[in-house]
């Protein structure tokens, strides 16, 4: 799960002497808490009806696709022509475009938003520019300075923002694998999407369960799965998918089937053993690109099959049309 937006803005607004603090109702340090990892794309893999929205997304990640979205045919093809030059000599350099270089690239493209977000982060939170973010230093900029034993003593709820402290702090912990309290850029990665690492996957399963188990036994029961989705107003009718969640709950969510979620069921709720999605969709983009069966692809294969990989004003004309026609 990223950032959100609304929160950086604000740890920066912080950061510039601004008074605030995080909201109490957001998650470990603001950033809600983590759900499964995104898909490559939010748009629906339909090809078969000319929309590549998916698949330009996938490859070139979503704020890129949007630049191609704007440009003439003829710019989008000379910069997917650049891309590919980058694809290979990212490899072997033997002028062909493997499976596996294909993989690496959308791998790439897709971790592009999370590196953007520790940048933005790392710049706020390493203020002495040591090159390390301590724990002090992120929590100071987080929730400002206190002197020890009068922290949020200037806030209502200020046991809430407690646990809140306590819980980024364990998060914080668990990221920082050398133990000195001074994160890495690859640790404070960890710490700002623990989705990512294996090693943070306890304390991803931790923090779910304390949002969700209110009653404080241990598990998730289904009333209590539903009411993190759903949350009934006097006198309204519940909608069909909240019967379809509870469905979801009993045949998937409940592995053992004894009527709610331990850690492990929680564990492969939020994190499910990880698809290769950009293996995934390397090999689609290669079926479908290569002519000549070789299993890779030359400069002209892509570009062949250009409006496939990236968009321009044209493709994204066409895809318009395609979509109002559907719902015609």
């Amino acid at each position: 799960m990223t950032w959100q937006p609304s929160l950086l803005l604000l740890l920066l607004l912080l950061r510039q002497g601004v008074q605030g603090k995080p909201s109490p109702e957001a998650g470990p340090h603001g950033s809600g808490r983590v759900h499964q990892q995104a898909p490559l794309s939010e748009a629906p893999h339909d090809d078969a009806h000319g929309n590549f929205q998916y698949d330009h997304e996938a490859f070139l990640g979503r704020e890129v696709a949007k630049e191609f979205d704007q440009l003439s045919p003829e710019e989008s093809q000379a910069r997917l022509g650049r891309i590919v030059d980058r694809m290979d000599r990212a490899g072997d350099g033997d002028g062909w475009v493997s499976l596996a270089e294909l993989r690496s690239w959308i791998a790439h493209t897709q971790q592009r938003h999370i590196q953007d977000s520790v940048s933005a982060a790392w710049h706020t939170y390493d203020t002495d520019r040591d090159g390390r973010v301590g724990w002090e230093e992120l929590r100071n900029a987080t929730y400002g300075y206190y002197a020890p034993g009068e922290e949020f003593h200037d806030v209502e709820d200020a046991e809430t923002y407690k646990k809140m402290l306590a819980r980024d702090e364990r998060r914080f912990r668990a990221a920082d694998q050398d133990g000195d309290l001074r994160a890495t850029r690859e640790e404070l990665t960890a710490f700002l999407h623990p989705e990512e690492f294996p090693h943070m996957r306890d304390v991803v399963v931790a923090e779910t369960l304390e949002d969700l188990d209110k009653n404080k036994d241990g598990y998730i029961q289904v009333e209590e799965y539903i009411a993190d989705l759903y949350s009934a107003e006097p006198g309204e009718e519940e909608p069909a998918w909240v019967q379809t969640e509870r469905d979801q709950f009993r045949d998937f969510r409940d592995l053992n089937k004894d009527g709610h979620l331990d850690g492990r069921e929680v564990g492969h709720w939020v994190l499910p053993p990880a698809q290769d999605q950009p293996l995934v969709e390397a090999n689609h983009l290669l079926h479908e690109s290569d002519t000549d069966k070789d299993g890779r692809l030359s400069k002209a294969e892509i570009l062949g099959n250009w409006n496939m990989f990236v968009g321009s004003q044209a493709t994204n004309y066409g895809e318009d049309l395609t979509r109002h026609h559907d719902e015609l």
